[in-house]
This record gives structure tokens, C-alpha cells and sequence, in this order.
């Protein structure tokens, strides 16, 4: 029975009750060791009823073996891997070691471990319990934590159980308090009923409230040892509580525990076969005798993790030495040779070559099998091991490269800094540079990212075939200049480029031109420079689609994010498709397809949020804020912008934040606050963001609003930045937008000549609506109602259709003081608006003929989360059967 903890098992009794009606949760209890997790657990456990449970615990010593937890986990469904799609399939049995398979997107196999346990659910609801989940190995956490955010209507529940720093973000939380003063009576009663009132009184105080404490010492208080004081924290009060029990066994005894704590695994054979080699193998019995460790068939367990602690740190060094050794000659087969190899690592108390070795080839084990953290682990400790500063040196930078693969951003600074002060070969200080490059415009440091690449390019330079590595690093820094806005900057990385032999003729040269005479303003000769780059055939290259949007070819930035976004689903590539799908959300906004812009943001900010990817996070939540702001939806805008623009407060990333600056400025316009849309967009247009396309989108709304509040001269500067930007493109879309400003601003004595004009282009549907709202006021204070009505109606119901709904009420509220009501429209728009995002995205993909898997595939779903979605969306459409929807108008 538990006690004091009502209020979670009532939290665990929902989460389980929402499986057996075939929704799915998880769950992340977290606290102290002692604190009662493991009780949880096990409660959950046996309130399952029909639930078939899976449950593991974490390993210390397991942390440094990719997938081994995974592995664990997944083995009751392992035989229904056939039933995966291919590439997930074949990325899974890569990563638990079933196939010599090269790596995956860790992210693909996280789809995968989703669709098999999906599978497993099948036969009814499925509870994962995942004990000590802060020593899983960093590949299976980041896996488990991935479908776990996942978890939508399969009828699985997945709880963690975990101490302090275990990372499992977007997972709901359970925090353990240490429990009040009378339910710790009541366990202390029911375990020690004869204990004496006063050193009741003091294990009660000592205990604090911990349940672990409260049943460890009271053995102590009538025992023939001495109560620890309170002086020490309670974890360690706890520890050396067992450290005093363990020191009143024999020596064979503690020994074997000394063994079971350092082989970790707790593999009963292993164990034995060290302790016999050992000569201690008696102890074993008195061991389990104790109380302190369990053998349950194969495996030996400890009570608790810090008896593990305890036998292991109150060993003596030199013991602990011999151990390791012993347990590294009993795991001499290929299949133990990264625990070989780890044992012998434990072993060494200096350099040695040979372990070293070891250690580099486990790492390269980790690495295929996608596991960067153990990999980046191993290969740092054989740089400690390694017994020159040339060996040491590259085998840092093997683990820095593989720690930014893992995403470890605080391990990879520190290697790197190791790394630093011992590479000589300029290729090696090249790639450190790199390495550090990235790193430092993930974390929004584009300055430094610049400095980074402009000195990797300049350690290149003086060696062979120099050219194409130097102009691939200089093209990074180009990127990372156009993404802060800074000409200056930009114009740096040019003219590092330009003193390379051969650059001329260089096809990156060309482009790291175009992009500073964009940034300086000389579009004449930047915008034909990125159009060219459109027909190539390198058409499907990361970054083509943002220079698409910057030469203001939309429909062609779709094509090429779209394609980029596919590529990433069909590959599992998770977490190359963020900045596709942020590619794709802006150009689908640019022509005014709200709904599938909304769609893409959505799912690329929790794509960039799975990956850690700061920046996209940021500008995904810029596009939902703009996208919130035409609809009027002032508070989520807000909140959206404030996601947006917070991680730029230090430095600007000028094409993210120019969204949110964008999108509040949008608010304000489509509110009638027009001093706030000058103020906001003026500033932003003198800083960074003035030099990105959006800037040029914008200046149309500071020409509206300096009209409307009848300042002209607030309008000089946009209406140049757009001219000359429009002339540049010639685009009909930005000739119509140029059209409706010279309307507004009555340039010639004609201004129903512009108004035509605008109106006539439908490339950019939001923007034709906008020409056609202030046509039609125009025309009503002319007294052309009729006229003006026929404007103001196709404003209203564009607006309407494109879901732009502070827009369609400032139109619909225009037509009827023209003198006409907006009639009431059911549209096969109105029945996709009653979709979810995530309901949209799946009956798109249904009505081209694809099934549950393919879609789940696709939007790293599980299939049963699919046919949810599908059940939910048929009766909103009115179909009741997958042929149905290709009739309906999805797009």
C-alpha cells in the first residue's frame, strides 16, 4: 500500500483508463532517489488489468551501448518487424545491431519504435514503464521521449520514472515531494511497529519525508551501527547508510556486490564467471542473503540504485581496478566488445594505446548504429587514453563532430576546446572550425558563425584542391550573413572568397555575389543571379527554395520545399525537414494559402522542437503569429510573436524575426492602429530585417497606413524599397501591389487606373483581395455603390475563402455600408475550415489513394493515430468512405 501519494495514483489511474478506450498518454514522474518512482511504477503496474505491460530500467553502465535500452523494450514486438515500412524497417534493425546496417535519422527509427509498439497495441492496450530513465543510453531516451510526444490514439501509455535532469520535454510532468509527517507514521508503523518512541522521533526527522530513508534507517536505529545526523544531504545519508551494511558482510561478499555494481548489466553469468576467476564466488548467497541484491533468473538486480553506488564507490581504487580487468577478460567474444572494451577503459589508470583503439572502434559500432552520444563518450575517453597529443587531438575531434550530431551542445564546446589547444593539421583545425560553426549559428550566434567559417576556409586555403572546400565553407558564411541581414558582414565572406585562386569562375562565387548585392540593395543584379539558379538541375539543394522566395517566385518555392518536405518523409530525415517545412510555410502564406501554411508551421515547429532546433522554432511560431493576426486573433498572435522574437533578443536572425515583427504589425493594421504599424515597421525596416524580402512585403502596409492617417512623407521610403524591388522581379503580383500604392497615394490624377491594375492579378489572392477592399472604398466615397459593391464582394468572399477573418469582417462591414448585406456562404471551404491541422494534413494525403502506414510514414504518426484522424474528419466532410474525399476540394 501507498501512502500519501493519492493524488498520483489517481493521475496513473486516469492515464490508464484513457487506454482502455483507446487513447494513448504519457507520463514523466520525476524526484529524489528514495522519493517513491519505482513505487509508482509498480503501482501502475498492477492496476494494468488488461494492459499488457512492458518494463525496463535504466543502466549506469548502459548509457554508453546506443539502443540498448530500446533494444530491451522493444523485444516482445520484435517479431512483428516485417509488418514496418521498409526504410523503418531497416533503420531499426540497424540500430539494435540485428543488421549491419549504416545509420539512420535517429528520427527515423523513433518512427519506427511508434508504428512497432502501434503494432503491438493491436492486441490490446499496451503500458510501457521505463524505470531510472536518467541512465538510459541518449539514443533510446531521445527514441522514447520522441514517441512519447507522439502517443495520440493507439491505447498506450508510456511512464517515466526518473530523478532531476531528465529530459523529457513536451511530456506531461509528476513531481514528487517528499510525503507529510503522518504518512510517514504510517509507513514507518508498518514497517517498524516496535520501534521505541524516541528513535521513532528520530528516523521520522532524519528521513524527511523520503520513503526509502524512512525503511533503510530504521534498520540502522536498531542495528549495531550508529544513525546517520542530518548533516549530509539525504541521498547521501541514504548511501552511506547501505555503505555501513555492506562494510558488516565478509569479504567475498562485498566483493561480488563490488563486481554485480561495476558490471552493470547485471548478466548472472558474467557476474559468476568473474567472481570464480576472482576466488569469491561464495559470497554471492550472503549477498542476497542481505537483502541487497536479487537474483530473478538470469539477472541479478540491486534493491536500489545507490546500493549499486555504495558497493561500487566504497570499494578501494586499486579492487576496483582488478574488477574491471577481471570482467573485461570474461567478456572476450565480438559480441561483448564494446563492454570489453569499456571494462578495460574503467581498468587503466594512465594512457594506453590499446584501449584506446578499442574504445575508437566501439565508437565507430556507435555511429552506425546512429548512436553520436556513445560514440562521442567512447571516443572522449580514448583521447584520454591516448598516448600522444597528435592521436589525442584527432580523437577529439572525432567526439566533438559526433556530439553536435547528438545535439550535445555543452559536450561539444568542451571537446572542442580540448581539441583546440592540440590540432596541428589545418584540414583537422578546419573541420573543428566547422563543427563550431554550427554550433554557434544554432545557438543564434551568426557573427561568430561567420568568424568560424571565414578562418576553417583560410586553414584550407594553402593545401591541395583547396578551392572546392574553401568555397563550400565560404558558402556556408554566406548563408549565415544573409540569415543575420548584414551586408557588412556579407560583404566580408566575399571578399574572402574573391582572393581564392580559381574564384571567378567558381559557381558558388557567383551566388555569394548575388547575395551581398541583395543585402546592399542592387537588385538589378541579385534577383536575375537566384533566378538562374532555379532551372539548374541541383534544383532539390536545402537552401534553392529561400532564394525562390527572395527573387519572389513563390509558386516555384512551394514546388521546391514541398519536394524538399516529401524527400524528408519518404527518408525519415527528421531533422532536415524542419527547414523545409519553414520554407514551405512561408511561401505558402506569400500566396495566401493560409490553411496549408498553418499546416506546414505546425508541423515544422514540433519537428524543430523534437531536433532542438531553436531557430526554426522560432520562426515557425513567426508564421503561426502572422497567420493569427489576419484572422484577428490577437492574443495568440501575441503569443506566437513573443515565442518568436525572444530568442533574438541578443542577436538577430533577421529572416525569422522578421515574421513576428511582421505579424504584430499586421494586428495592428488589420485593427485600424496605424501609428503602431508605421512605428513598428519603420524601425524594423532601418535594421537587419529591411534587407530580407519580407521587408519588401511589408512596405505596402506602411503605405497603407501613412495613408490612412494622411502622412505622406511616411510613405517615401517604403514606396522605394517596393518600386525598386518590384522593377527588379518584374512579377505581375508585385506590379499589382506596386499598382495599389501608387493608387493610395494618388500619384497621378488617376488613381482608378492603379486601382485596375491591382485588381487584375490573381497571383497573390490575399494581396488582390487587399486591392480589391480599398478599390471598393474608394469607389464608395466616390458615390459608385454599385461599383463599389462588386470590389468590396470579392474582397469578402476571398477573404472568407483564404480564412482571413479580420479581413473578411473590415470587408464585409464596408459592403454593407455600401448597401449590401454578405450573404451566407457553405462552401466545401467551410467544411475543410471544421478540420484540425493534423485532421487536414491526413484526408490531403488519404485522397491521393495512400494508406494508414504510408500517411503515418509521412507525418511520423502512428497508423492507428491516422485512423483516428480519418474517423474524426469523414462525418465534418460528409463522406463516409476514402474514395470520397478525391471529390472534395482539399487544397
Amino acid at each position: 500500500m501507498l501512502y500519501g501519494r493519492e493524488e498520483e495514483q489517481g493521475e496513473i489511474d486516469r492515464l490508464l483508463g484513457r487506454i482502455r478506450s483507446g487513447e494513448s498518454g504519457a507520463l514523466h514522474i520525476w524526484g529524489e532517489p528514495g522519493i517513491g518512482k519505482s513505487a509508482l511504477l509498480e503501482y501502475a503496474a498492477s492496476r494494468s488489468d488488461r494492459a499488457r505491460v512492458l518494463r525496463i530500467s535504466g543502466v549506469e553502465s548502459e548509457a554508453e551501448l546506443p539502443y540498448a535500452a530500446l533494444h530491451l523494450l522493444l523485444r516482445p514486438a520484435l517479431h512483428r518487424m516485417d509488418a514496418l515500412a521498409e526504410p523503418q524497417a531497416d533503420a531499426l534493425r540497424g540500430a539494435l545491431g540485428l543488421t549491419g546496417a549504416a545509420g539512420a535519422d535517429r528520427f527515423l527509427i523513433g518512427l519506427a519504435a511508434l508504428t512497432l509498439l502501434d503494432e503491438l497495441a493491436g492486441d490490446g492496450p499496451l503500458l510501457c514503464l521505463v524505470d531510472d530513465a536518467h541512465w538510459l543510453d541518449g539514443p533510446s531516451a531521445e527514441t522514447m521521449v520522441f514517441v512519447a510526444r507522439r502517443l495520440q490514439h493507439e491505447g498506450i501509455a508510456l511512464i517515466f520514472g526518473a530523478r532531476p535532469g531528465f529530459a523529457a520535454q513536451g511530456v506531461a510532468e509528476l513531481k514528487l515531494g517528499d510525503l507529510d509527517r503522518e504518512s510517514a507514521s504510517l509507513i514507518l508503523d508498518t514497517q517498524a511497529p516496535r520501534l521505541p518512541w524516541h528513535l521513532r522521533d528520530r528516523v521520522l526527522a532524519e528521513a524527511e519525508g523520503n520513503p526509502l530513508a524512512l525503511l533503510e534507517l530504521q534498520h540502522l536505529a536498531t542495528g549495531p551501527t550508529t544513525l546517520p545526523t542530518g548533516r549530509m544531504p539525504l541521498p547521501q545519508r541514504i548511501q552511506d547508510a547501505y555503505q555501513r551494511r555492506i562494510g558488516e558482510l565478509s569479504h567475498p561478499a562485498q566483493a561480488v556486490l563490488t563486481i554485480a555494481a561495476a558490471e552493470e548489466t547485471g548478466a548472472l553469468d558474467v557476474i559468476l564467471r568473474t567472481a570464480d576467476a576472482l576466488g569469491v564466488v561464495d559470497g554471492l548467497d550472503e549477498a542476497e542473503a542481505a537483502g541487497l541484491i536479487r537474483i530473478i533468473g538470469p539477472v541479478v538486480t540491486f534493491r536500489h540504485p545507490l546500493v549499486r553506488t555504495a558497493a561500487y564507490q566504497g570499494t578501494p581504487f586499486s579492487r576496483r581496478l582488478a574488477i574491471h580487468r577481471a570482467l573485461a577478460a570474461v567478456l572476450d567474444g565480438e559480441r561483448d566488445a564494446d563492454r570489453h572494451a569499456w571494462h578495460l577503459a574503467a581498468a587503466s589508470p594512465g594512457p594506453d594505446e590499446s584501449v584506446a583503439a578499442a574504445l575508437e572502434s566501439a565508437a565507430g559500432r556507435a555511429r552506425e548504429r546512429s548512436g553520436y552520444a556513445a560514440a562521442a563518450s567512447a571516443l572522449a575517453r580514448a583521447a584520454q587514453l591516448s598516448e600522444g597529443d597528435t592521436e589525442r587531438g584527432r580523437r577529439l575531434l572525432a567526439a566533438t563532430q559526433a556530439a553536435a550530431l547528438a545535439g550535445l551542445a555543452g559536450l561539444q564546446e568542451s571537446l572542442a576546446e580540448q581539441a583546440e589547444r592540440l590540432l596541428t593539421d589545418p584540414y583537422q583545425r578546419a573541420a573543428l572550425n566547422s563543427v563550431r560553426a554550427e554550433h554557434a549559428f544554432n545557438m543564434g550566434s551568426l557573427h561568430t558563425a561567420v568568424d568560424l567559417l571565414i578562418k576553417a576556409a583560410e586553414l584550407t586555403t594553402p593545401l591541395p584542391g583547396a578551392l572546392d572546400k574553401a568555397a563550400a565553407l565560404l558558402a556556408q558564411a554566406s548563408l549565415a550573413a544573409f540569415y543575420a541581414g548584414d551586408p557588412g558582414l556579407s560583404r566580408r565572406v566575399h571578399h574572402c572568397f574573391a582572393q581564392l585562386a580559381g574564384a571567378p569562375g567558381h559557381p558558388g562565387f557567383a551566388l555569394v555575389t548575388a547575395t551581398v548585392d541583395f543585402l546592399v540593395g542592387s537588385l538589378d543584379k541579385a534577383l536575375p543571379e537566384f533566378r538562374a539558379r532555379l532551372t539548374e538541375p541541383a534544383a532539390a539543394q536545402e537552401h534553392l527554395a529561400g532564394y525562390a522566395i527572395a527573387a519572389g517566385h513563390f509558386g516555384v518555392a512551394r514546388d521546391l520545399a514541398a519536394a524538399q518536405v516529401e524527400a524528408c518523409r519518404t527518408t525519415g530525415r527528421i531533422g532536415a525537414a524542419p527547414m523545409a517545412l519553414a520554407q514551405l510555410a512561408a511561401a505558402e502564406l506569400y500566396l495566401g494559402r493560409l490553411e496549408k501554411g498553418e499546416s506546414a508551421a505546425t508541423e515544422g515547429l514540433r519537428m524543430a522542437e523534437d531536433t532542438g532546433q531553436s531557430h526554426r522554432v522560432a520562426h515557425h511560431h513567426g508564421v503561426l503569429a502572422w497567420i493569427a493576426a489576419v484572422r484577428g486573433e490577437e492574443e495568440r498572435c501575441r503569443e506566437h510573436a513573443a515565442r518568436n522574437l525572444g530568442p533574438f533578443a541578443v542577436e538577430l536572425v533577421s529572416i525569422s524575426a522578421g515574421w513576428g515583427v511582421w505579424a504584430l504589425a499586421m494586428l495592428d493594421l488589420g485593427y485600424g492602429r496605424w501609428e503602431a504599424v508605421l512605428d513598428r515597421l519603420a524601425t524594423a525596416a532601418r535594421g537587419p530585417i529591411g534587407h530580407q524580402v519580407s521587408a519588401v512585403c511589408f512596405a505596402a502596409d506602411e503605405i497603407e497606413a501613412a495613408v490612412r492617417l494622411g502622412n505622406a512623407d511616411a510613405a517615401v521610403v517604403p514606396f522605394e524599397r517596393l518600386r525598386r524591388w518590384a522593377e527588379a522581379a518584374a512579377l505581375p503580383w508585385s506590379d499589382a501591389v506596386l499598382a495599389r500604392c501608387r493608387a493610395l497615394l494618388s500619384l497621378d490624377d488617376d488613381p482608378e487606373a492603379h486601382f485596375t491594375a491591382a485588381v487584375s492579378c490573381a497571383d497573390r489572392p490575399f494581396e488582390q483581395a487587399r486591392s480589391a477592399l480599398v478599390y471598393g472604398e474608394w469607389l464608395r466615397r466616390s458615390r459608385r455603390a454599385s461599383d463599389a459593391r462588386t470590389q468590396l464582394r470579392h474582397a469578402a468572399e476571398t477573404f472568407t475563402l483564404l480564412g482571413a477573418t479580420l479581413w473578411a469582417g473590415r470587408a464585409a462591414a464596408e459592403l454593407r455600408a455600401a448597401g449590401e448585406t454578405t450573404p451566407a456562404r457553405t462552401t466545401g471551404h467551410d467544411l475543410v475550415a471544421q478540420l484540425t491541422g493534423q485532421e487536414l494534413q491526413v484526408v490531403r494525403l488519404a485522397a491521393t489513394g495512400a494508406t494508414n502506414k504510408e500517411i503515418a510514414a509521412k507525418l511520423f504518426l502512428s497508423p492507428k493515430t491516422v485512423g483516428h484522424h480519418l474517423y474524426r474528419a469523414f462525418p465534418k466532410l460528409g463522406v463516409t468512405t476514402r474514395t470520397e474525399l478525391a471529390r472534395l476540394q482539399l487544397a
